[in-house]
């Protein structure tokens, strides 16, 4: 991409061309820190070189792993030489994926107890708080907490207003309860609870999680793969 006179300078539409951005996004570039300082003509033009082509191909390959918005605040970073911070933001962001793993491992967890324990007998028509209680094992003011926090999804009697469980709320409950009993954090019960409410089957909740998770392996190798070009870039620009 050297222009035509050989002199290594570059022009803001050659790089925009390359990236398949505008020139306006190439100048933001600049002013957010993605792309190094640029110098300027006497005429006030930005010059820009093999630098910010280089640093543009990085940002585009650390996008895809991390982000846009991660990648910004690393560029920034490393551009006004605050390597440590570039480094924190890096590693928060393969830290998010940890946690993202254990979360997955820990729902599926806890969904293998709730599929291994035996399930309450259902009456046949839908009953109010207080006989959930008894075959639940816990208190109704229990039971309003957990519908407090979005656990619950109670029906409402036409003709009193009443609470009224059907089965499949009388099993949330139970569900609610064992995992509770378990020590599970109440965002891994939501969790199980909207898995099983929206996938249905054991079968499908188990392949719904196992999709995530290989999902979540792809995502950390590009992430990986992403890192590794931040490193090479990090190695040009110290030599």
């Amino acid at each position: 991409m050297v222009d035509r006179r050989g002199t290594g300078r570059l022009r803001a539409v050659d790089l925009a061309a390359v990236a398949g951005v505008s020139v306006q996004q190439v100048r933001n570039y600049v002013d957010l820190g993605v792309l190094p300082p640029v110098e300027r003509t006497a005429s006030g033009y930005r010059i820009f070189t093999e630098a910010h082509a280089r640093a543009l191909t990085v940002a585009r390959a650390m996008a895809h792993g991390h982000g846009w918005t991660r990648t910004r605040e690393i560029m920034a970073a490393v551009h006004r030489g605050d390597l440590p911070t570039a480094l924190a933001l890096l590693d928060g962001g393969h830290a998010e994926l940890d946690r993202e793993r254990a979360q997955i491992r820990t729902v599926l967890g806890a969904f293998e107890t709730v599929v291994s324990s035996p399930r309450t007998t259902a009456p046949r028509r839908a009953v109010r708080v207080g006989v959930v209680a008894d075959l639940v094992g816990v208190r109704t003011s229990q039971l309003r907490s957990w519908e407090a926090r979005g656990l619950l999804r109670p029906a409402r009697a036409a003709s009193t207003g009443y609470r009224v469980y059907d089965e499949a709320e009388l099993r949330a409950a139970q569900v609610v309860a064992l995992l509770r009993r378990g020590a599970y954090p109440f965002e891994i019960i939501a969790a199980v609870l909207d898995e099983m409410r929206t996938t249905g089957s054991p079968e499908r909740v188990r392949a719904e999680l196992a999709r995530r998770e290989q999902e979540l392996h792809r995502r950390s190798l590009r992430r990986l793969a992403a890192s590794a070009t931040l490193h090479d870039y990090l190695r040009h620009r110290a030599a």
